[in-house]
């Protein structure tokens, strides 16, 4: 048990007081980077440069998820419509289903794996080489080359990524309903987005931005802080994985909170 001189040594616990702290320190961080993202000079071929690391280097493994997701979705769920006489609406369940819940969530979770992990490891390898202190030392500023570029690069790419998981998932959950129900494609498609409309859209693409943002921010947050060598690297990467992972379930529930009232309304 801790004395009671350490314990006065903190405000709530040490547990407590370090969560805290970091709050604050990435309160601050995100603060920075707005003030930084609007002032002049601007990094344009970097940004081009992390777009293409972000957004073209997980296209293949979007592909895949999207596609195999779309066919186990609309597989699951072929029987259990069947049993109530409704698997006409297979298409319609099958396009809300993938445009507001799993191609969002999909595309950020990868991206998180793939994309946080990467810039987490690679800040972190920089700054325990101290290639940042190089940066500084030559007149280029390392938060506005590495990290605005790489936030933005993230906030940018995954919305459109999203997109392209729906697509991809629609023809998945198509392939499925193709092999049992030799239906066309166009139909296909029309039924799948009669049920879609402008809050859904908006919805995805505002939980996607998010996502984005919260994986770019969470990735060089924790690659700038990293300590303690190469087993440092290895712990920030871990760290970016799981925080932004963390954060995106919490962000998906408030704002499906947010928009569950508008789909009522509709």
């Amino acid at each position: 048990m801790a004395s009671a001189t350490e314990l006065k040594k903190h405000v709530i616990s040490k547990n407590a007081d370090g969560f805290f702290s970091d709050v604050h320190k990435i309160f601050l961080f995100i603060i920075k980077f707005f003030r930084e993202a609007v002032a002049p000079p601007y990094e344009f071929r970097e940004l081009v440069n992390q777009c293409y690391q972000v957004g073209y280097k997980s296209l293949f493994i979007i592909s895949v998820t999207s596609f195999i997701t779309g066919i186990v979705f609309t597989a699951h769920s072929r029987p259990e419509l069947e049993d109530f006489g409704a698997a006409s609406w297979l298409p319609s369940i099958s396009g809300v289903a993938i445009m507001k819940a799993l191609a969002p969530l999909i595309t950020a979770l990868i991206c998180a794996g793939k994309s946080g992990s990467h810039i987490g490891a690679e800040l972190g390898s920089m700054k325990v080489t101290e290639q940042i202190d190089a940066m500084e030392v030559s007149a280029v500023n390392p938060f506005k080359f590495l990290v605005v570029t790489r936030v933005l690069a993230t906030t940018f790419m995954i919305p459109l990524l999203m997109l392209y998981s729906s697509l991809i998932g629609l023809i998945g959950s198509y392939t499925d309903v193709f092999t049992e129900d030799q239906s066309s494609f166009p139909v296909f498609i029309h039924n799948a987005f009669a049920r879609i409309g402008y809050a859904e859209a908006i919805s995805s693409i505002l939980r996607s931005v998010v996502f984005g943002f919260t994986i770019g921010i969470v990735g060089c947050y924790k690659g700038l802080t990293t300590t303690n060598g190469t087993e440092g690297v290895g712990k920030a990467a871990n760290s970016a994985v799981v925080t932004s992972m963390l954060l995106i379930f919490l962000e998906e529930m408030v704002i499906v909170k947010l928009f569950v009232p508008l789909y009522v309304q509709r």
